[in-house]
C-alpha cells in the first residue's frame, strides 16, 4: 500500500483528489493539508512514502515545502501539482530534486500512475514542461530586482516599495528598469506579465 500526504489549499480540488485516490486499491491517503506550512510536521507524524503538493499554498510555497521535507524526511517521494506550467516553477522544482511534476488538469488515471511511478523512485515529468522551462533558462533577475517587481505586482508604487525595502524611489525606479530590460517587456505591466507567466516572481 502507498502511503499519500496531500497537500491542496482548496476544498473541492482536494476533497476530489481524495476521491479519486480511494478508487485505487494499493493508494492510501494517509494525511490532508490546507497550507505549506503543515506539510512538514503531518509528514514526520505519518511517514507518508509519496508527498502529493499543490505548488500553490498559502504560508509556504509548494516547492519551498518540498525542499525542506526532503531533508526532513529523505525517504518520501515528492509529487508536485500546479495548475500552471510556468518554466521558473518547473526549474525550481527539478533542483530541488523532486521525483515528480504534474499539472493539474491531467487525466485522472495519470496522477494514480504517476504516484506509483514516484513510490518506485522513477522521474514523472511532463515533457512540454521540462521542454519550456529549457527554453526560458534561469531567471535574469537578481534577487532584488525579483522583489521590487513583486512589489509592483501588488500594485505599489515606486515610493511605497521604497519605504518597505528602505530604498530610495529612484533606487526602486532603477531595479524596476532593469528588470523591464532583462524581460524584454514593453514597461513594467508587460514586464510582470512576462515574470509570472514563466514562474520567474
Amino acid at each position: 500500500m502507498i502511503r499519500v500526504l496531500l497537500a491542496e489549499d482548496m476544498h473541492m480540488i482536494r476533497a476530489a483528489l481524495t476521491a479519486l485516490l480511494r478508487l485505487e486499491s494499493d493508494i492510501e491517503v494517509v494525511a490532508e493539508v490546507t497550507r505549506g506550512d503543515e506539510i512538514v510536521p503531518e509528514a514526520l507524524r505519518v511517514r507518508p512514502d509519496v508527498a502529493v503538493l499543490d505548488i500553490d499554498l498559502p504560508v509556504v510555497d509548494g516547492i519551498t515545502a518540498a525542499a525542506t521535507l526532503r531533508e526532513r524526511l529523505p525517504s518520501c517521494r515528492i509529487l508536485v501539482l500546479t495548475a500552471m506550467g510556468q518554466p521558473g516553477h518547473v526549474r525550481r522544482a527539478l533542483a530541488t530534486g523532486i521525483e515528480a511534476f504534474l499539472v493539474k488538469d491531467a487525466p485522472g488515471d495519470r496522477l494514480a500512475e504517476s504516484i506509483r511511478r514516484t513510490a518506485a523512485g522513477l522521474r514523472v515529468l511532463d515533457a512540454e514542461l521540462v521542454s519550456s522551462a529549457m527554453e526560458y533558462g534561469e531567471s535574469p533577475l537578481t534577487p532584488r530586482e525579483a522583489t521590487v517587481l513583486r512589489e509592483a505586482a501588488r500594485g505599489a508604487s515606486a515610493e511605497e516599495i521604497a519605504s518597505r525595502l528602505h530604498l530610495s524611489p529612484g533606487t526602486v525606479r532603477n531595479y524596476l528598469t532593469g528588470a523591464i530590460a532583462k524581460t524584454g517587456a514593453r514597461n513594467k505591466i508587460d514586464a510582470i506579465r512576462i515574470a509570472e507567466d514563466v514562474g520567474w516572481l
